[in-house]
């Protein structure tokens, strides 16, 4: 992995490009895979919105291929700041664009109904439930970049451009398995409540503002390298480093906000789906016990003819009460 010696610049984010195979190969395969399955499951009758597509192709495969191949590419092995900023683009911003791009789904309904019924059996599986639990993806999330950035993995990422490229994968691979069983806009092995997903967010949250200060306030990463890549222009590695620690610790927390704000939409409209729930509940319940109210009174109504009816037949009472006593009455009239 090399460096640059020219300044970065304004001009620098439309002068300064490479190639880097791996991007543009894992770029270029995504997106013929999804565009092939996508066109195959309009024929097959879709009706997914073509939205979601220009999500996963701009958000996702576009931010991915800017990142390896454009400015950020390029100044990621010279200036410690960019490298944190192309982490969280890798963990965050593309893995979002292509959860959101609901790959599953167009997965599915691309293949026929033994296809789709092999898709279902993998999402029941063990192996992808226990890879989708909350806890699992909110550990690898949490984490990953501080294994990369706080261990010798970072430098030797900086050195070897085929593990930069392996990591550079994987992170996307770690976030998108985090956005897609929290979004669970897709097919998901198993489905929680949305405001699981908000309260780990809260603590995610704290972690980057946590690790952001390490870097901060803690000793310099990767001295032996930057010390030999040589900058005489830009920031001094102190400066550098806390420059990266703000990145990771508020850049990290404004780039999270999209996601909260699905969450928060979903959970919304979670809520109003379990209100419908129970009103439908309980009015089936009023239903019920008005029908068996319903039975009750016409029971009772139909033995009310025959009380009337007997009281019907009974003489109406008139005079003293001792007059209507046989016995008083026959005393009295002697």
């Amino acid at each position: 992995m090399g460096w640059i010696d020219t300044p970065l610049t304004v001009h620098s984010i439309a002068e300064q490009w490479r190639w880097d195979t791996s991007t543009v190969l894992v770029t270029a395969a995504l997106g013929a895979g999804y565009g092939l399955a996508r066109r195959r499951a309009v024929r097959n009758g879709s009706t997914e919105s073509a939205g979601r597509g220009w999500v996963f192709g701009l958000a996702g495969l576009g931010v991915w291929l800017l990142s390896g191949v454009g400015v950020v590419g390029v100044y990621s092995g010279t200036l410690f700041w960019v490298r944190a900023l192309q982490i969280l683009l890798l963990l965050y911003v593309v893995p979002f664009g292509l959860a959101a791009g609901r790959p599953v789904t167009v997965l599915r309904e691309a293949l026929g109904p033994a296809g789709r019924a092999r898709v279902d059996r993998v999402l029941a599986s063990a192996p992808a439930r226990i890879s989708t639990y909350p806890l699992v993806t909110s550990v690898a999330m949490l984490a990953t970049p501080w294994l990369l950035v706080l261990t010798p993995w970072y430098e030797a990422v900086l050195r070897h451009g085929g593990l930069d490229a392996l990591t550079r994968v994987l992170l996307v691979a770690v976030g998108f398995l985090y956005f897609y069983s929290r979004l669970q806009t897709d097919p998901v092995p198993h489905r929680y409540s949305q405001a699981v997903s908000l309260l780990i967010t809260v603590f995610e949250s704290l972690a980057d503002g946590v690790l952001g200060l390490v870097l901060w306030l803690g000793p310099l990463v990767a001295v032996d390298y930057y010390t030999e890549v040589g900058r005489t222009w830009g920031p001094d590695l102190r400066m550098d480093q806390i420059i990266a620690a703000g990145i990771i610790w508020v850049l990290g927390d404004v780039l999270g906000l999209p996601y909260l704000l699905t969450l928060m939409r979903s959970w919304a409209a979670d809520e109003q789906r379990a209100a419908a729930r129970l009103d439908a509940e309980l009015d089936a319940a009023e239903r019920d016990s008005a029908d068996r109210g319903g039975v009750v009174a016409a029971r009772s109504s139909a033995s009310v003819p025959v009380a009337a009816k007997t009281d019907a037949e009974e003489p109406i009472q008139s005079g003293l009460w001792w007059e209507h006593d046989p016995v008083l009455r026959d005393r009295f009239r002697r």
